[in-house]
């Protein structure tokens, strides 16, 4: 993998949840080719597979570690475990899982005048909102960050060095129509994040994040584009109020990625949620 700039991770171990993902995995390649040798975490075998199998054939080394649900402590203490004895104890956590559900979605931007009338099989307002389906959303993205620190940083504490990432979002600044439950829970990964950071600076842990703008993945995709590839009018929105004209690509998080998680680049800085959107957050929209 050409990496931006070099930085040596040789006798670190990293942790990648949600590893096989379309910016997780290519985080996970990142940190093999630094040195790194890189534990995949996730549900799903075939994707973490698939980045593990690149680590490999590029001379890394890399653990598969499907079924390790982030919600799941048990899991989580078993592929601990299994790192520790392939690897050692973990040195860098990135904590990538997470996502959104139908059912903290609204059906429209805004609230206008009949909706109500409307409302139910044929539209769903805030109103309809299912509890279940927020509940979820916070669950996946704030527990399933906090949930995996606390399992994979412990040895951290002990050994009194080490660095947490966590994967927020440009929502988490500024909350996306439609998406009430993932922007809240977004905003909640930015306060633990400083949080965390205030709380580990004794133990050595550093703990920041990074919050990406507008990346097209397999989650988003028929948001933001018409199956031949042209835009959606919330992609062309999206697109007209980053200043760069463009989505991000998986390579454009590498470079905060390698500062962040080196002590020699990044030594003195915790507590940051640093974005990467091409201008989105620094743009008023006229």
């Amino acid at each position: 993998m050409d990496l931006p700039f070099q930085i040596d991770l040789h006798g670190k171990v990293a942790v990648v949840t949600g590893g096989g993902g379309v910016l997780c995995g290519p985080m996970a390649r990142a940190l093999a080719a630094a040195g790194a040798r890189v534990a995949l975490c996730g549900r799903r075998a075939d994707p973490l597979e698939a980045v593990a199998a690149a680590i490999r054939t590029a001379g890394g080394e890399a653990l598969a570690l499907a079924g390790c649900d982030v919600l799941d402590v048990a899991s989580l203490r078993d592929a601990n475990l299994k790192i520790e004895r392939a690897f050692g104890s973990v040195d860098i956590l990135i904590n990538g899982a997470g996502g959104n559900h139908p059912g903290g979605t609204t059906a429209k931007s805004y609230l206008e005048a009949g909706d109500l009338a409307r409302a139910g099989a044929t539209l769903k307002t805030f109103y309809e909102l299912d509890p279940e389906g927020v509940q979820y959303v916070f669950n996946l993205n704030l527990m399933g960050t906090l949930l995996p620190t606390q399992i994979f940083t412990r040895s951290m504490a002990e050994r009194r060095a080490g660095t947490v990432i966590n994967i927020s979002s440009m929502s988490a600044f500024r909350p996306l129509t439609k998406i009430p439950a993932y922007s809240g829970a977004k905003a909640a990964v930015n306060s633990f994040t400083q949080w965390l950071a205030v709380h580990m600076s004794q133990a050595g842990i550093r703990v920041n994040a990074i919050a990406p703008g507008f990346f097209v993945t397999e989650q988003n995709r028929a948001m933001l584009k018409h199956p031949d590839g042209g835009l959606t009018e919330r992609g062309e929105k999206i697109i007209g109020h980053t200043p760069m004209g463009r989505f991000g690509e998986p390579g454009d998080l590498i470079g905060t990625l390698l500062w962040l998680v080196s002590d020699r680049g990044a030594g003195f800085v915790t507590g940051v949620v640093v974005p990467v959107d091409g201008g989105f957050s620094a743009y008023s929209g006229v």
